[in-house]
């Protein structure tokens, strides 16, 4: 009995690292900050351990991880110049 829960608890932890390691970048940075807010209010850390806690937790997962390549990146669309005119067609 002892050993399917200790399996159990590895099997939990693997499955949450996995969806931490492969969330998205906005996402991880907004449930860091829920994680280091309720760490706070827990009294578990200080306000500025609770700061370095979101900040090291929303950074990037490293090489294959969402938004490491930057190819999430939102891009401006480009604004036409003076001399040109923008149209735009609806269907």
């Amino acid at each position: 009995m002892t050993q399917q829960i200790v399996v159990g608890l590895i099997v939990g932890l693997a499955a949450l690292y996995a969806m931490w390691h492969w969330m998205p970048g906005n996402w991880r940075r907004v449930a860091a900050g829920w994680f280091a807010a309720g760490s706070k209010r827990a009294g578990l850390v200080d306000e500025e351990r609770a700061r370095q806690l979101a900040a090291s937790l929303g950074k990037s997962a490293g090489c294959g991880a969402c938004e490491s390549c930057g190819g999430c990146a939102t891009t401006s669309k480009p604004v036409a110049s003076s001399g040109e005119a923008s149209v735009t067609r609806s269907s």
